[in-house]
């Protein structure tokens, strides 16, 4: 084979390569300058000017961070507290009390981003009652469940992300994992 050949199958195996990997981090939501908190993970330049090109493709892809950082901040969870990648067959209890913001909201998406089910979709603190704000609990299972409850569809995987919005410092930090809500998976079917 010619060196020119060589050099032209070489050149398109590294562009199908390097356009796969992107693609992947891309609909993985692999966010640079993630941070953990147990199971909530946030990014470290959501809702800044000095986000990069990834986070920027993401953002532009699942439309989930579209707010700048001080006006909301966003966690986002696709494990347990135990580290188990959530399962839609499986029930859980999420409990959180008060968080540093004026309000939040806990919404449910598929794995892919997008709103699971026939709802609800979405539980926001401004409709729990007022002897609920500071101890909360929602429970995410395939079935309706009583109280404040979040339907899976049975789907294999799904995630959660929790938007806390005109967070308290602003947005210039992330909050710490003693004030953000526990994921506890309780049964499986």
């Amino acid at each position: 084979m010619k060196p020119w050949g060589r050099y032209l199958i070489g050149g398109v195996l590294g562009v199908v390569f390097g356009v796969g990997v992107a693609v992947q981090s891309v609909r993985g939501g692999a966010l640079g300058g993630n941070v953990a908190f147990g199971p909530w993970q946030t990014g470290a330049d959501f809702g800044t000017a000095d986000a990069g090109a990834l986070t920027r493709a993401v953002v532009a892809l699942r439309g989930l961070l579209a707010l700048p950082a001080h006006e909301a901040r966003y966690y986002n969870a696709a494990v347990d507290d135990a580290g188990r990648t959530l399962d839609g067959k499986c029930r859980y209890r999420i409990a959180g009390g008060d968080l540093p913001a004026q309000w939040w909201s806990l919404t449910l998406y598929t794995a892919d981003g997008y709103l699971a089910g026939n709802g609800p979709f979405s539980i926001e603190s401004a409709a729990l009652p007022a002897s609920e704000q500071r101890n909360w609990q929602v429970t995410v299972a395939p079935t309706r469940q009583p109280g404040h409850w979040l339907p899976t569809a049975g789907l294999d995987r799904f995630q959660l992300t929790l938007r806390t919005y005109l967070p308290d410092n602003d947005g210039k930090a992330a909050a710490d994992r003693s004030v953000l809500p526990t994921i506890t998976r309780e049964a499986c079917a």
